[in-house]
């Protein structure tokens, strides 16, 4: 984020001597002083001085200058009508805006026209639909520390979402956060040190006003919303992080009950310059705010932000093939914007609990096989708006009669949805269809007063039926009359006068005329009084159409005040149900989620997984994710119990083993979500957590290699894996030599299995490890075959007992393209490796001489299976044994295409 903006220099320097209105301006940069001030004139949003020069720079806008009795200004400005364009690009840019709207009418106002914060605009505060990222929630966090614990909440201003929790560690509220991953922050004074460990780049960490972390206004604040913190929250920590984020939300909204379509409604006072950005009125009040979730992490089943990556349940790790094939782009099958974030949310948080777990499972079976009310029922969610964000809307006084219709057309839905569930057995689903509140009163407010397609602006009119308001019939009544009037008035004119040219116009100056052309003035009769002289005609009005006009000014103008008017009325009174719609809201939102994964079990061939157990049972497993982007996927059975919780997987690269790996955890996930898997049948005793160490890469700006990102996740791993987590190991120790690779791979392999008792698969080119899998008692080898004709590789993606007895890696590089010259130098290379290793097994001399003791030593780069300590060199008696000895380091198996195909160039101009 940029700097704080605070006043514009230019204009500190003379601030007593400021025009009214660039004193409005200064006043408001000084009150946001963290914020980029976009100032209304007429019909623009302008910025003055230095922020005049970023904005212009930025936004590729042209930079003007303002000039008057006090000086010259440059300025730059941007039209309100497509104002939301250009505030993303400010968000995007690390500014965050603060929005000052016109708050009285420039025709009623003699001196300078008042101007107030109606909104601030930050990455974690979004509301307008045009600015937020589709369907997703969008979150703000606060983070607060007592001395023995983290406070973490969770708010998503555009919904109403807001959670809360606790923890003692640092780590483990990152954790946390990345579940949620929030788009802003705030951060209590002296938590300063825990930011960059708990928040991610992609996330704005912003001031606020450290009043707002004080206890007992933090307490204060979350009873206002919630009744006593004491009996929602359990820590401290916890009440000042909900505290100050509901304070922020209320500093976000701004002062004015304006914005939008809706830019001149309510009573705005801003903010003034003494109190600070901070102060907050009861205008603020976020009235649809009513649900505050506080849980354990220790509920749900965590999964870091290193598995998340890894798993890719959210996002591709790779560029290459359909970014939108994650875990959730498969399940997501959702028909509403309500259901799509809730199993969004179900995924972030898989549930512990197997009643909780089968529950879903039966509701979901219910789906499953009841195929026409599936259907029926997600062709109804099909017409469901975003409800939670309408209702935010709404309860903001910032919705439009649209707005009101889509919530009108969404409750619709629920009485045929309820009939289409009637006959549903599922204790789940009977629960949520007693939930669906038909809201029959709010659904006739609306269809009563709001026409069924009205104006996207609700102060241009035609927005109330007619029969809603005697009033307002009347008034309109008027005005139709008196334009029909108007329309006849031409006709009966032009017969009255003779003047077959005759005109009768409109415009918004001189309002209705009678145009007559100069060659025809001598016909005008005597009552037409002169209104306006053109080039070429005058133009004229007579008493009778002077009365008109006054009668349909009068009433257009009163009838546009008393629509918008009952339009506030009826949308304060559908807010007063927020509540209720916000239950309506959560029951579809579940309802969605289930029959998608009702969808996707139905459609793909899923398996209802038992809940309980010994450990992790999958018959016929599938990846869910890889299994979508390729013509045929290859099952394999896994089995991960109390007898065998360690598995060490070999095999060649691209053989399938971290594709194996990752499905069983991703079919554990999606049983915990409560989701049938791809699997022929499956049993998952839950785990607490998913543990992944697959892959790594530097981190280059935190100044880290990538052994030393590695080993910092195993490290993790390490200390919090317990007995009833699931660990997924890939290569560890890859990023250090061999020696010391193999020995903390084999140092892991016996801690996990001596020491946690965590369930483990274990991908490795390290076959010495199988050795030592051999001698552990509820260890096991699992292996990936290949099969090699006239030097082609084969793989057959079939998971087998045991170990596998070669790694292939010279064929993976011919598949990879390295040069066929350099492929056929590596195989010679491992063929005289192999008559080299041969020899060195007898006892006699070998071809070239040498003793069959020196032979016999260890080479360099291997270690004793027993100790994992290195061996000494082999002595190296001429030039090809010097050749031999490089070769026997170099470890072909975990090498990429390139390092071998460098490797072995290097080689080959040694020999040349």
């Amino acid at each position: 984020m940029d700097a704080a903006l605070g006043p514009p220099e230019k204009m500190a320097e003379r601030a007593d001597d400021l025009t009214p209105m660039m004193r409005q301006y200064y006043e408001l940069c000084r009150a946001y002083d963290d914020s980029l001030v976009l100032f209304q004139v007429g019909d623009f949003y302008e910025t003055f001085c230095e922020a005049a020069e970023r904005t212009a720079r930025l936004l590729e806008i042209a930079l003007t200058q303002r000039e008057d009795s006090t000086g010259t200004y440059p300025m730059s400005g941007i039209p309100i009508d497509s104002a939301e364009s250009y505030i993303e690009t400010l968000l995007d840019a690390g500014y965050r805006v603060a929005v000052a709207d016109q708050v009285q009418d420039p025709a009623e106002t003699t001196g300078v026209v008042d101007r107030a914060v109606t909104r601030v605009v930050t990455p974690g505060t979004l509301t307008e639909d045009e600015l937020l990222d589709g369907d997703d929630n969008n979150f703000v966090a606060c983070l607060t520390r007592d001395p023995d614990r983290y406070g973490l909440a969770l708010l998503d201003v555009s919904t109403g979402d807001f959670y809360a929790t606790s923890a003692r560690r640092a780590e483990a509220v990152a954790d946390e956060v990345s579940r949620f991953a929030p788009a802003e922050a705030i951060v209590e004074p002296g938590v300063e040190d825990a930011t960059s460990a708990v928040f991610d780049g992609d996330c704005m960490v912003s001031p606020y006003d450290p009043g707002a972390f004080d206890p007992d206004a933090a307490a204060g604040k979350v009873a206002a919303y919630f009744g006593s913190p004491d009996s929602l929250l359990a820590a401290d920590a916890e009440i000042r992080a909900c505290g100050a984020l509901l304070a922020y939300a209320e500093y976000a909204r701004g002062g004015a009950d304006v914005g939008g379509s809706d830019a001149d409604d309510g009573d705005a006072d801003g903010t003034d310059a003494e109190g600070g950005a901070g102060d907050a009125t009861a205008d603020d009040r976020l009235d649809y705010l009513n649900h505050l979730t506080r849980y354990e992490p220790r509920e749900y089943m965590l999964l870091d932000r290193v598995a998340l990556a890894s798993l890719e349940l959210f996002e591709r790790r790779t560029v290459h093939g359909d970014a939108g094939v994650t875990l959730l782009g498969v399940l997501d099958e959702t028909a509403c914007a309500l259901g799509s974030r809730r199993l969004t949310d179900w995924l972030r948080r898989p549930l512990l609990d197997p009643e909780r777990i089968d529950a879903r499972l039966d509701a979901v079976e219910e789906w499953t096989h009841d195929v026409q009310a599936r259907e029926s029922a997600r062709d109804l969610l099909r017409d469901v708006y975003d409800v939670e964000r309408l209702v935010a809307r709404i309860s903001r006084g910032r919705a439009n009669a649209r707005d009101l219709r889509s919530l009108k057309a969404t409750l619709d839905v629920v009485p045929e949805l309820k009939a289409e569930m009637a006959g549903f057995e599922s204790e789940r689903l009977g629960e949520l269809r007693e939930r669906l509140d038909e809201l029959s009163e709010v659904r006739d407010l609306i269809d009563r007063a709001v026409r069924e397609d009205p104006p996207r602006e609700i102060t241009e009119g035609d927005v109330i039926k007619e029969g809603y308001d005697e009033e307002l019939d009347d008034l309109r009544r008027t005005e139709r009359e008196g334009k029909s009037w108007i329309d006849d008035l031409e006709a009966s004119e032009r017969e009255r006068t003779g003047i077959d040219s005759l005109k009768v116009g409109h415009n918004s100056v001189h309002g209705y005329y009678i145009e007559v052309t100069n060659p025809n003035l001598d016909s005008v009769p005597d009552d037409y009084t002169r209104r306006q002289t053109l080039k070429n005609a005058e133009r004229f009005y007579t008493p009778e159409l002077k009365q008109r006009e006054d009668e349909i000014l009068r009433a257009e103008s009163r009838a546009d005040d008393l629509e918008h008017e009952l339009f506030r009325e009826v949308r304060a009174t559908v807010a007063d149900e927020s509540e209720r719609v916000q239950a309506v809201a959560d029951a579809l939102a579940d309802l969605d989620a289930l029959a998608a994964l009702g969808e996707v079990a139905a459609t793909r061939d899923y398996a209802r997984p038992e809940i309980g157990g010994d450990g992790i049972a999958i018959e016929r497993g599938r990846h869910p994710v890889v299994e979508r982007t390729q013509d045929s996927f290859v099952p394999n059975d896994a089995a991960l119990d109390s007898d065998e919780r360690f598995a060490v997987v070999t095999g060649p690269n691209m053989s399938g083993k971290s594709t194996y790996m990752r499905q069983v955890a991703l079919i554990t996930v999606l049983a915990q979500v409560g989701s049938f898997v791809p699997a022929a049948s499956a049993r998952i005793e839950p785990v607490d957590r998913i543990f992944t160490r697959v892959g790594a890469s530097d981190d280059i700006a935190g100044g880290r290699s990538t052994f030393m990102v590695e080993m910092t996740e195993l490290a993790a791993i390490l200390r919090d894996a317990t007995d009833e987590s699931l660990v997924l190991l890939d290569e560890v120790g890859r990023g250090t030599s061999t020696t010391d690779g193999l020995a903390i791979a084999r140092a892991v392999t016996e801690h996990l299995h001596d020491e946690v008792g965590a369930r483990t698969l274990f991908a490795t080119h390290h076959h010495e490890l199988t050795a030592v899998a051999e001698d552990l008692p509820e260890a096991v080898n699992l292996h990936f075959a290949a099969d090699e004709t006239g030097g082609d590789v084969t793989f057959d993606h079939e998971v087998r007992r045991g170990a596998a007895t070669a790694s292939y890696g010279v064929q993976v590089a011919r598949e990879a393209g390295v040069p066929d010259s350099v492929v056929e130098r590596a195989r010679e290379l491992l063929a005289s490796e192999a008559g080299e290793a041969a020899a060195a097994a007898s006892p006699a001399s070998d071809a070239s001489g040498r003793p069959a003791s020196a032979a016999s030593e260890p080479v360099s780069g291997s270690a004793d299976p027993e100790t994992g300590e290195s061996a000494p060199r082999a002595v190296a008696d001429g030039p090809e044994d010097e050749l031999a000895a490089r070769l026997r380091e170099v470890d072909v198996a975990t090498m990429t295409p390139l390092e071998a195909m460098n490797e072995l160039a290097e080689l080959k101009r040694e020999v040349e």
